[in-house]
């Protein structure tokens, strides 16, 4: 098995629809921090997991410096982004997002095809 991990850091705002009174409701900003990790029994034709550049393009050309609101349909908790970013990237079965030096949500596809 082949693993590639990816860190990305990205800037951006969001603000958080909740059931219950959270001063995340308010438009806020992070330093975002995430880690993509990919696998593949077999590597591509260019000897690749996944290119590095496609992943910066997929998820940092996609929610840098931008309101997530606007750019993602649903509530982007970090958990939710952290789904988004493993449906999104291919090979990708784990994604990490920090949303400060002490929050960290983790999504891992637990049904990868190897």
């Amino acid at each position: 098995m082949y693993y590639v991990k990816k860190t990305l850091e990205i800037s951006s705002c969001h603000q958080l629809f909740l059931d219950y009174e959270s001063k995340c409701e308010n438009l806020h900003g992070h330093n975002w921090m995430i880690n993509v990790y990919c696998r593949s029994r077999e590597l591509d034709s260019n000897g690749m997991v996944c290119d590095f550049t496609e992943i910066k393009r997929l998820i940092h050309g996609r929610i840098d410096h931008l309101n997530l609101n606007e750019v993602l349909p649903f509530n982007p908790t970090a958990e939710n982004i952290a789904r988004w970013i493993v449906d999104t990237v291919p090979c990708c079965y784990k994604a990490e997002v920090w949303e400060s030096r002490d929050n960290m949500a983790c999504y891992e596809r637990d049904d990868v095809e190897d």
